[in-house]
């Protein structure tokens, strides 16, 4: 098997051990500096369904050096990640290697094209290689559900932090050397351009490229079962009044104010467009409901749907706050009692504040709060007249709610 180590961290397991720090060198440093690189990324964060989340710790671990070495191989990536313990975890990244006859398929299709097979002999691995490796019916990078990990850490997420860490550092990998993408599928460089130069003025015949399965339609299908399609109706441009409500009055028997009909017809209006147009969210608790009416309202407006609910004015108008900043996860942040999340993310961001202080999956230090969501997102609240109030929008990263 051949095994090589195309990158490795600017960090050793000797230095340093235990936690990177949140600053330093890197510690803001983007990923994908050249076209592969940049290709990996948009596959791992886009195409490979990996939870966001997770996603994005392992970059915060990722950008700070957590990567200590990293070894590719045929089907596997493995590497030594620094985590908060002192001795490092062994983590290996794993995607299915092509076979030697998908590998025969791939050779036939980039040996048939000149130019390709020059610059792979000069060492470079261009693009179009993706698209050689897509008329074979397979696919270079990595597609959905096609990543596994797996990790020695306690963490039982999938991926794990120190999983999704190597998933970027990857990244750095192919930057330095995309040939190690082609070792990652199961064969490297040498071998790849010594069967090139074997098929070269050997064979003249086409490349016998895989079509597409053409499949059903699925309105074919669906009408072969049950019948036409029924016709949807195209939601307006934008949300209307109900007429009815424009030309009739409510009986004064029924003591119901005028502008408040108004008022509540507009806003189902607007959340049924929003639910035609797929931009509404389709259930709301009372509370939801209550505070996304409140973002919209002026100060006296949202005094008064404070009285007639029962809610106090000052909690109304931070619900308010909240859910202009972040929707419904914002006023959970603002709302929910406090939890007991991760205390290594917490001590993170505990870190970024001088003097602060931990309670539950609050970090607070002076009038400022970073609070840790359900959602593993960090919510900014700054206090004002000794209320907690949500500032901005959320973020994974805590150090870039803290910047200016």
């Amino acid at each position: 098997m051949n095994e090589r180590t195309p990158w490795r961290g600017w960090r050793d397991k000797g230095e340093d051990a235990g936690l990177p720090a949140a600053r330093g060198p890197g510690s803001r440093r983007p990923f994908g500096a050249t076209w592969w690189g940049r290709a990996w990324l948009e596959a791992l964060e886009q195409r490979a369904r990996l939870d966001p989340n997770r996603l994005a710790r392992g970059r915060s671990y990722a950008r700070r050096g957590s990567v200590l070495e990293l070894t590719v191989t045929p089907g596997e990536v493995d590497a030594v990640v620094q985590g908060s313990r002192t001795t490092p975890y062994q983590v290996a990244v794993r995607i299915q290697a092509f076979s030697s006859a998908e590998w025969d398929a791939v050779l036939d299709v980039v040996s048939a094209q000149i130019g390709r097979v020059a610059a792979l002999l000069d060492g470079e691995l261009p693009p179009e290689v993706v698209d050689d490796v897509r008329a074979t019916g397979l696919d270079l990078l990595p597609g959905a559900g096609e990543i596994k990990t797996h990790c020695n850490c306690p963490d039982f997420a999938v991926p794990c932090k120190h999983s999704a860490a190597v998933c970027y550092v990857i990244t750095d990998a192919l930057d330095s050397d995309p040939f190690a993408l082609l070792l990652l599928r199961g064969r490297s460089k040498d071998d790849l351009l010594a069967a090139l130069r074997a098929r070269r003025g050997t064979s003249s015949a086409a490349p016998v490229v895989k079509a597409a399965p053409p499949g059903i339609p699925a309105r074919a299908a669906y009408a072969a079962r049950v019948g036409a399609l029924p016709v949807v109706p195209r939601p307006l441009r934008s949300a209307r009044l109900p007429a009815a409500v424009q030309a009739l009055d409510p009986p004064r028997s029924s003591e119901i104010d005028v502008g408040d009909l108004v008022a509540l017809a507009t806003d189902a209006a607007q959340r049924a467009w929003e639910l035609a147009s797929g931009d509404g969210m389709p259930e709301l608790t009372f509370d939801q409901d209550l505070a996304r009416r409140a973002a919209t309202l002026s100060t006296a407006d949202l005094a008064e749907l404070a009285h007639r609910s029962g809610v106090p004015a000052r909690q109304l108008t931070s619900w308010a706050a909240a859910w202009r900043q972040a929707g419904p996860g914002g006023l959970a942040a603002a709302t929910d009692s406090p939890t007991t999340p991760d205390p290594e993310a917490l001590a993170e961001a505990a870190a970024l504040l001088p003097q602060a202080t931990i309670e539950a999956n609050r970090v607070t230090a002076g009038k400022r709060q970073l609070r840790l969501g359900p959602d593993n997102l960090w919510y900014r609240f700054d206090q004002h007249f000794g209320d907690w109030t949500l500032s901005r929008p959320p973020s994974p990263n805590p150090q870039e709610l803290l910047e200016s």
